[in-house]
């Protein structure tokens, strides 16, 4: 009950930030996102370094304001302090405090000071919190957020941001596990979850979807058990397929790494890092183009990771770097091939394939991998996509398929599957069509499709625990995917099932004759039309 009401507390702060941005002309911006994100995350982390202080110090913890404690220390006592803080607690000084902005709400030109405190504290915490483009600068915490606002407004606009602050904390839901922070995070970026024409991945994949790739990959009697493992997605978006995968193994027992094309999306997953203990995986961030610049590598060669989760682009125009792709350099890489540019069609080049290559590729031996691609992928009979079946079977590294229902993403029509990559499994691969299960409800002006709770453990315990259960699921071997020319559509491996009904001999004579008749009343409209049709083209022969 504490937990929901501090939720409604929470997006009730999002609400009234988003509120002061639309009444500076900021509404569902790009500034509106920086804004929202850069100040709920200075918030975050003041309200952070004083639950940590709090625990390592009973004189802070004591005192009427935690504030005038620190500052009464010295440089020497507030350092040795900062150094038994948790790692993911950022490195504040008094003047980087909430409370020192808020008594200088008043000053002239404060705007200007609120932005330098920001940008202070991003400086001062780069180490841990920039995330890195894949040319090696560093995006730093925190902008200018206030250079968003008219000039004549700065002041005012970042007064009503600190008051609206100070009216609220964070630290009595530090102890809140993934669940809760997930629920937040989402409510965060809903207006701004949309790709906006950026390049890969879409910012927010559906839960349903995350906790299905998650809970197969780490199934429930794996969980606390798997310890220092690295976990990769190269084509991130926000992060909501490795949080769910960081949290069934453990935050303190896995490493993340990233990369992706979009700046907006890089910021979100540092955020959602922050927001789920994670901090000590910013440095894997990666901002760029994974498939011409792919950073994370061991030596001169690609980084191999245990676990793999993505939702990469499906259709995407890569017409202009097609070809610097088509490499020696690349060829391992994309065994399968590289799509050709369409001519008529180019925004329709099938980009998730090059993805699906270097996520085969990254994979360690024994890795395990989920991956949401198009239906179509699972049954196509020749090409790219046969020939990256081809390889999984052949190298017996598929897990299975679970096919989902449409519109599972409210945002396309596509109907999508997620693929389960395992090198270890050498036995039964088991595919599920789940496209019959869900709920439609409409999503503003789309139509998705909902899973219920119950629906969602039965794909996961029908997986885990290879099920076969009539029209649902069914396990095959790489032998039988082979005599289906590699198709990985359950249905074509179903029991074709025919029904009989005990009839006597006057009823099977009455249906026959039934037929009969009604054939001949077919053949009889048949000739009547053919008749009329020659009439009509005599009439116009002598016209």
């Amino acid at each position: 009950m504490v937990e929901q009401e501090f939720e409604l507390k929470t997006k009730t702060l999002i609400d009234s930030l988003k509120s002061i941005c639309a009444h500076n002309g900021l509404g569902n911006s790009t500034g509106e996102f920086e804004i929202i994100t850069q100040v709920f995350l200075y918030k975050f982390l003041n309200d952070k370094f004083a639950f940590e202080a709090k625990k390592i110090d009973e004189k802070v913890a004591s005192a009427a304001k935690w504030e005038d404690a620190l500052i009464a220390m010295g440089e020497d006592e507030l350092e040795m302090l900062q150094l038994q803080m948790s790692g993911d607690t950022a490195h504040l000084k008094p003047h980087h405090f909430l409370s020192h902005l808020f008594n200088k709400q008043n000053e002239p030109d404060f705007a200007r000071l609120f932005d330098d405190t920001l940008i202070d504290i991003a400086i001062a915490n780069n180490d841990v919190f920039a995330v890195m483009t894949d040319s090696g600068e560093k995006v730093q915490l925190f902008t200018r957020i206030s250079e968003n606002v008219t000039v004549s407004k700065r002041d005012a606009f970042c007064k009503a941001i600190i008051n609206k602050l100070v009216e609220f904390s964070f630290e009595r839901i530090f102890t809140q596990k993934f669940d809760f922070y997930a629920a937040i995070f989402e409510y965060l970026i809903k207006d701004y979850n949309s790709n906006s024409g950026g390049k890969y991945a879409e910012y927010y994949t559906p839960h349903a979807v995350a906790r299905i790739m998650a809970a197969i990959l780490v199934p429930a009697e794996q969980q606390g058990k798997v310890r220092d493992v690295s976990c990769y997605d190269p084509s991130a978006g926000s992060g909501t397929l490795l949080m769910n995968v960081a949290h069934a193994i453990g935050e303190n027992r896995c490493s993340i790494y990233t990369q992706d094309i979009s700046k907006k999306s890089s910021n979100l997953l540092r955020l959602n890092l922050i927001l789920n203990n994670l901090v000590h995986s910013i440095p894997n961030v990666i901002e760029g183009d994974t498939l011409r610049h792919p950073h994370h590598k061991d030596g001169a060669q690609l980084k191999k990771f245990d676990y793999i989760v993505s939702n990469p682009p499906f259709k995407l125009d890569f017409s202009d770097f097609r070809d610097t792709l088509d490499s020696k350099e690349n060829k391992d890489r994309f065994f399968a091939g590289i799509p050709k540019v369409k001519a008529k069609a180019k925004d329709k080049m099938e980009i998730y394939q090059l993805f699906l290559q270097h996520i085969i590729y990254s994979l360690k031996p024994n890795g395990k991998a989920a991956v949401v691609v198009p239906t179509g992928f699972i049954t196509a009979q020749s090409g790219i996509d046969k020939g990256i079946r081809e390889y999984l079977v052949k190298h017996k590294m598929l897990a299975g398929v679970v096919s989902m229902p449409s519109n599972i993403f409210a945002t396309t029509g596509t109907n999508v599957s997620i693929l389960f990559i395992d090198g270890s499994n050498k036995g039964k691969v088991v595919l599920i069509d789940a496209s019959n299960l869900g709920e439609k409800i409409k999503d503003g002006k789309n139509q998705k499709t909902v899973l219920s709770e119950i629906e969602e453990q039965r794909i996961i315990d029908t997986f885990n625990f290879k099920k076969v259960a009539e029209d649902f699921s069914v396990t095959v071997s790489y032998e039988d995917i082979q005599t289906k020319n590699y198709s990985l559509s359950a249905g074509q491996y179903f029991d074709v099932k025919i029904e009989y009904k005990d009839i006597t001999p006057k009823q099977f004579a009455q249906k026959i004759q039934s037929f009969t008749n009604n054939l001949e009343s077919l053949f009889n409209q048949s000739r009547e039309l053919e008749a009329d049709i020659k009439k009509q083209l005599a009439g116009l022969k002598y016209e």
